[in-house]
């Protein structure tokens, strides 16, 4: 599978661009972390971020559009395909992902989906299940912005890393 890229953890920073806040958190990308089920590449994902406390999950893709949630974290596991996401916003930076890739945002980082393979599928959840909005920022006023400020602030910090738990590098690296 992702060979040399296992096991392998990357992390980024974006500044508040006045439209997307971002987080003062890095993102956390655990590069070939998780092995895909053969029969249901999904439910490999699902299975290891339950058993962390990231519920909530959905199976789908990732928007298109630049956009981001005030209220809660989000965990993003690339179960089949690959695609370049670009995070951070307009002045963000494109990461390539590929299946086995496991990508958590904290809550107000900007993400879209720039390209992806035929037949992406991703996995998403949230810790503890946490409700999500999702905000629009180049379609919104800065005044929405604003008040996301003070909901992200609020979001309260995981006890587990969606892969490796309660010593994984979200716990060592959002504290």
């Amino acid at each position: 599978m992702a060979g040399k890229r296992q096991g392998r953890i990357e992390t980024a920073l974006f500044e508040d661009d006045g439209r997307v806040p971002n987080s003062r958190l890095p993102v956390v990308i655990h590069r070939g972390a998780v092995e895909p089920d053969p029969d249901d590449p999904a439910r490999a994902f699902e299975r290891k971020f339950a058993e962390n406390d990231w519920r909530g999950s959905w199976r789908w893709s990732i928007f298109t559009f630049h956009h981001y949630h005030s209220t809660s974290h989000e965990v993003l596991g690339v179960a089949i395909g690959k695609a370049v996401l670009r995070l951070g916003g307009r002045k963000g930076r494109d990461f390539k992902v590929a299946a086995g890739d496991v990508i958590v945002l904290p809550a107000g980082t900007g993400h879209k989906r720039i390209e992806s393979s035929p037949g992406l599928l991703v996995v998403g959840a949230y810790p503890e299940g946490r409700d999500r909005d999702l905000i629009k920022p180049y379609a919104t006023s800065v005044a929405v912005h604003d008040a996301a400020l003070s909901r992200i602030a609020a979001v309260p910090l995981p006890e587990y890393d969606p892969v490796q738990g309660k010593k994984g590098a979200v716990p060592r690296l959002w504290r």
